[in-house]
């Protein structure tokens, strides 16, 4: 890993989904970097607090943030409490996303698993950027991050309601974007696939599905979170200060989109 520099010193960030994955990485990351976060969860108390624990060891602080973010009335609590907390918020990592891990074939989808994708992905992106978004534009300054996905560019066989909720994003971004400049820059990262508890225990990744996708990664790893988790809060520093609306991938050069 390289050197972790101070670039949140003094700012406050929240992280949502920050009891396990990538949203834990994203919280303890920011913290080494010196800012108080919000670690927020819906479900896993246990993980949030091991986060919030490891964000102390780090030699910062935060508090605990529970909601479900496919409600507004819970959005709205949860900003209340979060402003209450900290007195402003520099900074919002929207990483809560239902990737349909149980889902092996797009001839499995289910009503419920549509509903719950788009309820979390879209839906509440898009609640978490209006309501958090207008307040840092009455404070007169903030960023907000979208945790997106890759599967955007090549679409998803698998699971093509993850791939639509994941694309319904960047429209989501670019609106808010639009509408909240200059005050407020929102912008979508989408790291590749990382080796997470939850990727290391599918199915298709224990049975060579690992291996096909190394060898069409020209980096030649498929990192742990915490690799990339330094790169997706680089969109909320001031040296990202002329990026809005942005799409930004870090995947080891697997995709290699653009122009």
């Amino acid at each position: 890993m390289s050197e972790i520099y101070p670039r949140f010193a003094g700012k406050t960030v929240l992280v949502t989904g920050a009891g396990t994955g990538f949203g834990a990485e994203i919280a303890v990351r920011a913290a080494q970097e010196g800012a108080k976060v919000a670690v927020h969860y819906r479900s896993s108390r246990a993980g949030a607090e091991h986060t919030l624990a490891r964000i102390r060891e780090a030699g910062s602080d935060g508090i605990l943030v529970q909601g479900d973010i496919g409600s507004w009335d819970e959005i709205r609590r949860m900003a209340d409490e979060v402003f209450a907390a900290f007195g402003t918020l520099d900074v919002l990592v929207n990483n809560v996303g239902d990737v349909s891990s149980e889902q092996m074939n797009w001839n499995e989808l289910t009503q419920e698993a549509l509903d719950a994708v788009i309820d979390i992905d879209v839906k509440g992106t898009l609640l978490m950027t209006h309501e958090f978004g207008e307040r840092m534009l009455a404070q007169g300054h903030g960023s907000i991050v979208q945790v997106g996905s890759t599967v955007i560019v090549r679409g998803s066989a698998r699971a093509p309601q993850y791939a639509a909720a994941k694309y319904a994003i960047l429209g989501i971004t670019k609106s808010y974007a639009k509408a909240f400049a200059p005050a407020v820059r929102i912008n979508t990262f989408a790291p590749g696939f990382m080796e997470t508890e939850r990727l290391l225990n599918r199915e298709d990744w224990k049975n060579g599905r690992r291996e096909v996708l190394l060898s069409q990664t020209p980096m030649g790893v498929i990192p742990p979170p915490e690799f990339v988790a330094g790169a997706c809060l680089w969109l909320a520093t001031d040296e990202a200060a002329h990026l809005t609306g942005g799409y930004m991938l870090a995947d080891g050069g697997f995709n290699m989109v653009g122009a």
